[in-house]
């Protein structure tokens, strides 16, 4: 499947909010022989553009952008200490390898450290370690070599762990959320470049959504789409200790459809229609449940005079962490899900 090499290169690439840069140019190269233009705005989110019949235009989004650090303070000893950008889960953070991007694009590595557990109290080993109390250890043994590493306060790094297939029909890699949706955009993309559209299409692959759906604010404005549809990886807990009722999405299931979240109340319209889509094309679907979570069509349909807006998502498990991982059949699902609706748009839209 062509798709799960764009996935990979996806996944690695370097991409914190604010820092999309390699993302945006790895999709550029993947995702040009399908479209008719591309175009970057000011903030740096990407436009691919396929020009329809009609006067209709539906926009897809999907975030570039990955949770990470920023470099805060570099002490005497050369340690380096960092503050997170978007949310992290403070309990998984220790022990981990990082990426750290320089001024000049380079990339050096560190380590996450913090104190030993053999030093700590009783009372202190039972609680997660504090982000102040952590550091970055990047080998050097003074703030000059540091320097010399070309490494500055302001530098974005990211937990990096390489993407991989764990078995067949299973794969890991690190900012699923939302590489993912980028590479379902991309490949519906290349699965309706020999169709004629009756809508124009526009891929937006937006920035800073992890720090509050920036991107997505001044896409939609720019681009005042009939309808838009956000595309995520979200919350897979189908795992031990979660009850059910408490699982948001569950893996091998298909794509979920939102209802609600904590950022949009999905018009039952938008609803209807990809439910309709999903069933006469046997596409296996699941809901979301409300409400969880939030993406970037709670910007999107907020724009301007209001945008009919929904979201469709592929679950992943361990979300903003270096190694969430997705079933192959959950993406491809979600790729023909996307796909029969853009062909279908007018006519489920009707109701």
């Amino acid at each position: 499947m062509e798709w799960i090499d764009s996935l990979k290169r996806l996944s690695d690439a370097f991409g914190v909010s604010g820092f999309e840069e390699e993302v945006r140019e790895e999709i550029k190269t993947i995702i040009s022989p399908y479209v008719d233009s591309l175009r970057v705005d000011t903030l740096g989110n990407l436009f691919a553009i396929r020009k329809g019949k009609g006067n209709f235009t539906v926009m897809l989004d999907a975030h570039m952008d990955e949770v990470g650090f920023m470099v805060k303070w570099i002490d005497e000893k050369g340690y380096l200490r960092f503050a997170p950008i978007g949310g992290w889960d403070s309990r998984i953070i220790p022990g981990h390898r990082v990426e750290i991007m320089t001024r000049a694009g380079e990339k050096r590595y560190g380590v996450i450290g913090s104190a030993p557990p053999h030093i700590l109290t009783e009372e202190e080993r039972k609680k997660p370690i504090p982000l102040d109390k952590m550091f970055i250890d990047v080998g050097a043994a003074s703030r000059e070599e540091v320097v010399e590493m070309r490494i500055k306060i302001g530098d974005p790094l990211t937990i990096h762990y390489p993407f991989m297939n764990i078995q067949d029909g299973y794969v890991t890699g690190k900012a699923f959320d939302d590489r993912v949706g980028c590479a379902v955009m991309i490949e519906t993309a290349r699965r309706l470049a020999d169709d004629d559209l009756d809508v124009d299409l526009v891929l937006a692959f937006v920035i800073g959504e992890e720090v509050g759906l920036r991107g997505a604010r001044t896409a939609a404005y720019q681009i005042d789409p009939d309808l838009a549809i956000a595309l995520e990886g979200t919350i897979g807990a189908d795992m031990p200790g979660v009850p059910e009722e408490s699982q948001p999405v569950r893996l091998g299931r298909g794509p979920a459809i939102t209802v609600a979240d904590r950022s949009i109340i999905v018009s039952r319209r938008i609803v209807t229609a990809l439910e309709q889509v999903a069933d006469d094309a046997a596409i296996p679907y699941q809901y979301k449940l409300p409400t969880y979570g939030g993406t970037d069509a709670g910007a999107i349909h907020l724009t301007r005079a209001g945008i009919l807006s929904g979201v469709v998502s592929v679950p992943c498990r361990f979300i903003h962490s270096p190694t969430s991982t997705m079933r192959l059949n959950d993406f491809e699902n979600t790729v023909r899900l996307m796909r029969n609706f853009i062909v279908r748009i007018h006519e489920v839209l009707k109701q």
